[in-house]
């Protein structure tokens, strides 16, 4: 991460995403890589090897694609809650 925003200027110097954004992601490609492959068994009965080239592709782009917009998702929400900044006390 940048240590501030280069258009407003904001601090991002105290993010921390840590391991979320991959979990949920794991969870979330999970669930679409066994409902394709529960459909394409249910509907057509392939080989083993059709289920590795059709899934392959779907779960490592859709890690590639998905991961940075997952990231900018849960460094915004702990702006919008406001946990990065707690308020003095």
């Amino acid at each position: 991460m940048r240590e501030a925003c280069p258009n407003c200027g904001l601090d991002l110097s105290a993010e921390d995403a840590g391991d979320g954004p991959a979990v949920f992601l794991i969870f979330l490609l999970g669930a679409v890589a066994v409902g394709i492959a529960a459909w394409m068994e249910l509907e057509f009965s392939p080989p083993i090897w059709v289920h590795i080239v059709v899934l392959t592709p779907v779960i490592i782009g859709g890690a590639i694609a998905l991961l940075r917009p997952m990231k900018a998702g849960m460094i915004a929400l702990q702006y919008r809650h406001n946990l990065l900044h707690p308020p003095a006390t």
